[in-house]
């Protein structure tokens, strides 16, 4: 049964040796690897298109790891587990659930510890890495088609993941693969083109501060002169932000400008919700709402719409499909 499952390496900090750290070449340490997995998980070992820190990690690197997994599909894989940094890795995984969607049964991991030691001749003394990926392994076989994140003995829905804490093992969160989410519905087959438009996506994401009205509008401002495609602004609670009718005009000349303008909130947890009175202003205006499980997953949101649609106008049409 292991055989049928493709073990994609990605780098992070999963695969890196030295002092600092940096990732091990793919082909020094896949030999290392199958050698600790052969005995128990005679897995296929594959390179992504791009092996990096996971903090250089962007929106063509996901497109091109989803092209690697359609293009091994059909080849008659269909479970994947992938080893990713951790640093974007709850992008990674909500990338590849909004795109992937229950076409697959794919398994992403890391760890806060490399596999081996600086030198990479022999198993860390401490890590969490191996565990990490056993767990995943065993996972795969067991999960419905979709996008998880194993890590530190917990398995949890891709869309939902959050890194919660820098260096600690439990350093994730998420809903429980148990616990049913709404499915998505995968896309077409990933093309080059995709990779090259992904290159351009513009996303920026601002934290909200308690300031003053006139502030806030004039930061904000400066943005117009070219504004990213999609514009993220994390509001205070339930996505709750003050505005008057100067930053309400403000968010509609970004949609004339082509830039989708998109209401979050800033706490890790919990959706948005629009019952205060300080939110009445949304039902009248250019504003989008995020309707999803966190900032990952909003991103990878706005990256398939990008994707799918070339205006603001079809944005805003087909967000809350």
């Amino acid at each position: 049964m292991m055989k049928n499952i493709a073990l994609i390496y990605m780098g992070g900090t999963f695969g890196c040796v030295g002092d600092p750290l940096s990732p091990m070449p793919a082909e020094t340490f896949f030999p290392k690897l199958e050698e600790l997995l052969e005995n128990t998980y005679p897995v296929e070992c594959f390179c992504a298109p791009a092996i990096k820190d996971s903090s250089a990690c962007t929106a063509p690197d996901w497109l091109a790891l989803i092209q690697s997994v359609q293009q091994l599909q059909g080849q008659g894989f269909q479970q994947f587990v992938i080893i990713h940094g951790t640093d974007t890795l709850s992008y990674a995984c909500a990338v590849l659930a909004h795109l992937l969607g229950q076409s697959v049964q794919l398994v992403l991991t890391g760890s806060q510890y490399p596999l081996l030691n600086a030198a990479g001749t022999q198993p860390r003394e401490f890590s969490d890495a191996l565990e990490n990926l056993c767990f995943a392994l065993e996972s795969v076989q067991q999960v419905e088609a979709g996008v998880y994140l194993a890590f530190q003995q917990a398995l949890i829905h891709g869309r939902t993941a959050l890194k919660q804490h820098t260096t600690e093992l439990k350093a994730f969160a998420g809903v429980e693969a148990e616990v049913r989410i709404p499915p998505q519905p995968p896309v077409q087959l990933i093309q080059s083109s995709d990779l090259l438009k992904a290159e351009k996506f513009n996303c920026m994401s601002i934290m909200m501060q308690p300031i003053g009205l006139k502030s806030q509008y004039s930061n904000l401002k400066q943005l117009l002169a070219a504004p990213p495609h999609f514009l993220i602004l994390q509001g205070f609670g339930t996505g709750n932000l003050a505005v008057d009718q100067q930053i309400i005009a403000l968010i509609d000349a970004f949609y004339h400008a082509g830039c989708a303008v998109i209401l979050t909130t800033q706490v890790p947890f919990g959706a948005t919700d629009q019952r205060y009175a300080i939110a009445d202003w949304v039902q009248n205006s250019r504003i989008l709402l995020n309707d999803g499980y966190g900032h990952a997953d909003l991103y990878a949101k706005a990256l398939k719409m990008y994707l799918q649609y070339d205006s603001v106008e079809q944005w805003h049409t087909h967000w809350y499909e």
